[in-house]
């Protein structure tokens, strides 16, 4: 469940630049990401993953992928796969050769991306972090932090292309001291996508477990 939780929230963090703020600079610059977001048909982002322990000195790097278009998305990484038809969610666990099934809505991580986007007021307190030049593009820094009790990270900093409004990178840092960072390789707007990409078919996945939690 707790993996399920963290690739849907996952999700969320890339399609949604999400703020409460006093920071105007901050707040000026995701209300543009936001806007911008918003305006895609449809989002396809390749991104890495790379996790970070201080306390054990372990580093793991893990490919994925996300694809979105208005409150439906596909997400897959670490050999799972989250789908979501704006109203229901499946979870593919590759190894245990399961699918868990929730509805949208029933707890705080299974918001849709739009449903978020319309209460991000509500989420995150916002500080503009600076801005420099990376990887040979001009970038701005925003550090979001939780403003409910009891999540698990401390932070999240964004890395917005300035031109391009989008986001380039986002680093999580969580309260046990590791730090998960997804830098995005590509990201392809407004090409047609099929609905068939957000409904989970059983049938493409022989013997597999139904496990329906709704």
């Amino acid at each position: 469940m707790m993996k399920k939780k963290f690739l849907i929230s996952l999700a969320l963090i890339f399609l949604t630049p999400y703020a409460f703020s006093q920071d105007k600079k901050a707040e000026t610059i995701l209300k543009d990401v936001s806007a911008k977001t918003k305006s895609y048909k449809s989002i396809h982002i390749d991104f890495t993953m790379i996790s970070e322990n201080k306390a054990s000195s372990k580093k793991e790097l893990r490919e994925g992928s996300l694809l979105n278009k208005g409150d439906k998305y596909k997400l897959n990484l670490a050999g799972q796969t989250v789908i979501s038809d704006g109203k229901t969610v499946w979870t593919y666990i590759k190894d245990a050769n399961e699918v868990q099934i929730n509805s949208v809505g029933e707890n705080d991580d299974a918001f849709t991306p739009s449903r978020l986007l319309s209460s991000y007021t509500e989420n995150y307190k916002t500080k503009f972090a600076g801005d420099k030049q990376l990887e040979g593009k001009a970038v701005y820094f925003i550090d979001l932090t939780p403003l409910k009790k009891g999540k698990s990270f401390t932070r999240v900093r964004l890395t917005v292309d300035k031109i391009k409004s989008q986001l380039m990178n986002v680093a999580v840092y969580n309260k046990d001291g590791s730090t998960f960072t997804y830098k995005i390789k590509k990201f392809i707007t407004n090409q047609p996508v099929a609905e068939s990409e957000f409904l989970f078919k059983a049938g493409n996945y022989p013997g597999v477990e139904i496990i329906d939690m709704r």
